[in-house]
C-alpha cells in the first residue's frame, strides 16, 4: 500500500558545522579534541572539508531529489573576539544560502550547533551572568544574512548541550567525568532556555523565519512500578526544553532510539547483536514515540524532524530502520499531528562529536581525497522525496 506525505513537506539531511566543515580553531570542541586526546578524543581536522565543498554536498541532495538542506552557521568564524564580527564568514554563510535556493533546497538554518567561541568559555559560557546577552549579539549579527530563509533553529539539542558542559563543569569541581548516565544540568539548561527565548523573538522579527529549536527526544519508556522516576527523568530530560516552545513556530524532533526508566533511572543498554555503531539499541519505532510525546506537551506547534537516523556500516539497514521511521511518522500524521517535514541525520559521514568511526551518513566521504560517494541510501530516501509517498 502506499502512503503519501502532507503536501509542502519538507525532505532533506541535516549536517552541523564542526562536524563537516574542517579547522574550526577558534571554538570549544576543537579545544576539547586537544585537551582530551589522552582520553580517547579524535581530531576533526580537515574533517570532510565540506566549508570548501558545500556546492557538491548540496547539488548531491539536489539531484537525488530532496528539497531541503539543514545546516548550521559556526559562532566561533562569525564572532572570532568578543564583539568582532568577520563579514567574510557572513558572506559564506549568506553563499550557502544562496547556493541551497538556486539548487532548490530549502535551507534550515541552525545558528547554534553544540560548538560555541572559546573565548564564550573563558567567559563562563552558558553560566556567565551575561550568557544571553552575548548569545543574541551574536544572532542579531547572523540575522542580517538570513534574509528570506523560511526556517530557522537557534540552538541545537539544547538537553545534550546541558549533558555536555554539565560534565565540564564536573571537571572544574574536580569530580570524575561521567561516560556512562549523565544526565543534563538543569542550571545549564535553564540558562540555554533564557537564550533562546530571548532570540527567538528577534530572529522573528528580523527575518519572518519560522522560528524553533531542535530538542533530543529520549522515546523514554517505564518499567512496571517506575512511572514516577519515569515521569521525572522525562522532565529532565525533555519536557523542560519542550515547554518553552509551546511559544515557537515549529519544533525540531530528534529521535534515534529509546530507553527504559527504572527505579534506578534509566537503564542502559544491553548488549545485543543489533546494536547501532553507537551502542544504542535498534529502535526505528522510537521517531513515532517521540512525535507523539511531544505533540502531547507543545500541542498544536507544528514538528519538523529534523535528525533521525542510524549509524550503521550496513546501508541496506539504514534503508530498513528509515522505512520503518518514515511509517511510525505517518502513523503519528494519520492520529492528527502535524508533522512539515524530514531531515534525515546525516548528509555526510562525518566527525561524531569526537569519533569518526559511527557513519551516519547518506553519502561517504574519503578523508584523504574527499571524494563523496554516494550510498544507495541517498537515492532511495530521494525516491520517496520525489514521490512524497512510501
Amino acid at each position: 500500500m502506499t502512503r503519501t506525505f502532507p503536501q509542502q513537506f519538507l525532505w532533506g539531511a541535516s549536517t552541523a558545522a564542526h562536524q563537516i566543515e574542517g579547522n574550526n580553531l577558534n571554538n570549544d570542541w576543537w579545544q576539547l579534541e586537544h585537551t582530551a586526546a589522552e582520553h580517547g578524543v579524535q581530531f576533526s581536522g580537515d574533517a570532510v572539508d565540506s566549508y570548501h565543498r558545500y556546492p557538491q554536498d548540496m547539488a548531491l541532495l539536489a539531484d537525488a531529489g530532496f528539497n531541503a538542506y539543514r545546516f548550521s552557521v559556526e559562532w566561533s568564524r562569525i564572532e572570532p573576539s568578543p564583539g568582532k564580527f568577520s563579514h567574510a564568514e557572513l558572506a559564506h554563510y549568506r553563499r550557502m544560502i544562496d547556493t541551497a535556493v538556486q539548487l532548490g533546497l530549502t535551507p534550515v538554518v541552525t545558528l547554534h550547533h553544540f560548538t560555541h567561541p572559546i573565548w564564550f568559555g573563558d567567559k563562563g559560557a552558558w553560566l556567565a551572568k551575561d550568557a544571553t546577552e552575548i548569545f543574541t549579539r551574536y544572532v542579531e549579527q547572523a540575522c542580517t544574512i538570513l534574509d528570506g530563509v523560511e526556517w530557522v533553529c537557534t540552538i541545537n539539542e539544547p538537553n545534550i548541550v546541558a549533558v555536555n558542559h554539565g560534565q565540564q563543569r564536573r571537571l572544574a569541581e574536580g569530580k570524575e567525568y561521567q561516560f556512562v548516565g549523565a544526565l543534563p544540568d538543569a542550571e545549564i539548561g535553564e540558562a540555554l532556555i533564557a537564550a533562546h527565548r530571548a532570540a527567538a523573538p528577534l530572529v522573528r522579527a528580523a527575518t519572518g523565519a519560522k522560528v524553533g529549536w531542535t530538542v533530543a527526544n529520549q522515546a523514554l519508556v517505564p518499567a512496571p512500578g517506575a512511572e514516577a522516576e519515569h515521569a521525572a527523568m522525562q522532565r529532565l530530560w525533555e519536557d523542560m526544553y519542550l515547554e518553552p516552545a509551546r511559544d515557537d513556530d515549529f519544533v525540531g524532533v530528534q529521535s534515534y532510539t529509546s530507553q527504559m526508566v527504572d527505579k534506578n533511572g534509566i537503564v542502559p543498554h544491553p548488549e545485543h547483536p543489533d546494536n547501532t555503531l553507537m551502542g544504542w539499541a535498534y529502535r526505528p519505532d522510537a521517531l513515532g514515540m517521540a512525535l507523539r510525546h511531544t505533540h502531547e506537551v507543545v500541542g498544536d506547534v507544528p514538528l519538523v524532524v529534523t535528525e533521525n537516523g542510524i549509524a550503521t556500516p550496513d546501508d541496506e539497514r539504514r534503508i530498513a530502520y528509515t522505512t520503518s521511521a518514515l511509517r511510525g511518522l505517518l502513523d503519528a500524521v494519520a492520529d492528527g499531528i502535524d508533522v512539515r517535514g524530514y531531515l534525515h541525520w546525516s548528509l555526510l559521514d562525518n566527525f561524531e562529536w569526537g569519533r569518526w568511526e559511527p557513519t551516519f551518513g547518506l553519502v561517504s566521504v574519503d578523508r584523504t581525497t574527499f571524494e563523496r560517494r554516494p550510498k544507495p541510501s541517498l537515492a532511495w530516501l530521494g525516491q520517496v522525496a520525489r514521490a512524497n509517498a512510501i
